[in-house]
């Protein structure tokens, strides 16, 4: 994709691996500062490596925690003097099982990583977006706004439905500062974000339903997308080329979720 992002910084969440290391790429290729917010170093650094110091840095914080979040917000925004674009990426899948079996630490787990994990990446870099305008973008899933098929999903699919209410109302109250908020709601992608999920098979089973579903899962692609796929979605929406497009909620999952 061809769309120029010099002279602008992007801070992505999650971005040293999955769809953020793809998207962290895809915007250094573009020409923008990139800043990788988070938890572990290691493939955050090298890729830091890889970019170039004077174009990436990477900030340790877990998105749980406000006062980490601030910290290495400021952090981040102070080392090119802003952020116009950010990219609410990180999240974790968590426990799979149903709801009379579901501890309230996982769910409540769940719930800071994604629900309140988006919240403050928004909170704690709106003063810098405000100053020029910028776009926000957040990762929800076709899970919870548009597929229900998933069982013992709850936790997950709450956190998702509940990002594209959070980026919605982002939208309305940052557009009179020139700030677009838009929502990308992927499918099935390689990502290692199964490494965080506990799946309860023996609970799950009392409350599947049988359902036949058509031969492979993505039709268009034949079977799970690329983390690059949902990066160009991301690119375009982070670019001047998206001006007029904010509130939006955009499916990428090759017609998955309307099987």
């Amino acid at each position: 994709m061809n769309i120029s992002l010099k002279g602008k910084t992007a801070l992505v969440t999650g971005g040293g691996s999955g769809i953020g290391r793809a998207t962290v790429i895809r915007f250094a290729e573009a020409g923008a500062n990139v800043i990788l917010l988070d938890r572990s170093p290691e493939n955050s650094d090298d890729l830091v490596k890889k970019i170039g110091e004077d174009r990436a840095l990477h900030v340790k914080a877990d998105v749980s925690k406000a006062d980490e979040m601030e910290k290495a917000i400021n952090e981040a925004a102070a080392k090119w003097g802003g952020i116009d674009i950010v990219f609410a990426n990180a999240g974790q899948n968590g426990t799979f099982t149903p709801l009379e079996h579901l501890d309230p630490d996982d769910w409540n787990s769940v719930m800071m990583t994604n629900l309140t994990g988006t919240f403050l990446t928004l909170k704690y870099s709106i003063p810098y977006l405000k100053k020029k305008g910028g776009s926000v973008i957040i990762t929800s899933s076709i899970n919870g706004t548009r597929t229900f098929k998933n069982f013992g999903f709850s936790a997950y699919a709450t956190t998702k439905a509940g990002q594209v209410g959070l980026g919605k109302m982002a939208a309305v109250e940052l557009a009179q500062f020139k700030v677009r908020v838009n929502v990308v709601c992927p499918g099935a992608i390689e990502t290692n974000i199964d490494e965080s999920t506990h799946m309860e098979d023996e609970k799950l089973k009392e409350i599947r339903i049988p359902i036949e579903y058509p031969k492979g899962n993505q039709p268009l692609a034949g079977g799970s997308g690329k983390p690059e796929q949902v990066a160009d979605l991301v690119h375009y929406l982070a670019s001047d080329a998206a001006s007029h497009v904010t509130g939006s909620v955009i499916y990428v999952d090759g017609i998955e979720s309307l099987l």
